[in-house]
């Protein structure tokens, strides 16, 4: 019983529809998929309601953006009541900061004198919150860059000439709006981040997790990260961090699982959050 915990969907910078996430997933064998996309839970509900026909589970979840001393670091949360309606009106304040950030962003490439439609980026993201990677596929197909890659590297990366930066959570306040909705909070794929981690601080709000297993983490950096989990008394999770085929170098849903008993772990912690 094989467990995929960390999941996108067309809701925030997916390619799949939640229903597709599902069918997949049953395809391959999985006992469980954790929807987690970018600061919304829109693709929740779909996803539960195409899981019934195939006797899946859905794990509610959500990634958290955040930053610390300039440093982003991403939270996931995982069980949340994901129609909790304090969550819901902060994730839609976040999602109504993205399009504002969006809106300047813009306005700073149609003043470097390349023509871009806001209103694409809207159709391109879909009922999704809106990010770069939308605005980047919306460069492409205008032919201002040639690949998503290109238009971070040249213009929408940090510190480059359209970049607007966006003010985001702290990790005590992800991790205490995760334990308000009834989830448990784990540090998503910290050897993505390039600063030295505030381990001691997040243990002290409430995570219980790291994701030790992730793509972008060698078996090296794998086993440090779960020596690291054992000494903390944290629990190991894992996941492909699937955003769609062609997203990524050998992106597949499943493409790293963890046993079912993580979850079984996950969800007795729950109850003393």
């Amino acid at each position: 019983m094989e467990v995929d915990l960390h999941v996108h969907t067309v809701y925030s910078d997916g390619t799949d529809s939640p229903e597709k996430i599902v069918a997949t997933a049953k395809s391959i064998g999985l006992s469980a998929v954790a929807i987690t996309d970018h600061d919304t839970v829109e693709g929740i509900g779909p996803a539960m309601a195409a899981a019934r026909k195939y006797n899946l589970e859905i794990i509610p979840g959500v990634e958290l953006s955040t930053e610390y001393k300039g440093q982003e670091l991403h939270i996931l949360g995982y069980l949340i009541d994901a129609f909790d309606r304090n969550l819901l009106s902060k994730l839609s304040s976040i999602r109504q900061e993205r399009e504002q950030r969006m809106e300047k962003m813009v306005g700073r490439l149609q003043a470097l004198g390349f023509s871009v439609d806001l209103d694409r980026i809207r159709a391109i993201s879909g009922a999704g919150a809106m990010g770069r990677p939308h605005l980047a596929a919306v460069m492409v197909e205008a032919g201002i860059v040639k690949t998503k890659a290109e238009a971070f590297d040249l213009y929408i990366g940090h510190g480059k000439k359209a970049f607007v930066h966006r003010a985001k959570l702290t990790p005590s306040e992800a991790i205490r709006m995760i334990h308000d909705c009834a989830g448990v909070a784990v540090l998503a794929h910290p050897g993505l981040n390039s600063l030295s981690i505030p381990l001691e601080k997040l243990i002290d709000d409430g995570i219980i997790g790291l994701e030790a297993y992730h793509p972008a983490h060698n078996r090296e950096l794998a086993s440090y990260y779960e020596r690291l989990a054992a000494e903390k008394g944290l629990i190991v999770t894992g996941g492909s961090d699937y955003h769609g085929p062609g997203r990524a170098e050998e992106s597949r849903l499943g493409l790293i699982t963890v046993p079912y008993k993580v979850v079984e772990k996950m969800k007795r912690l729950q109850k003393q959050v």
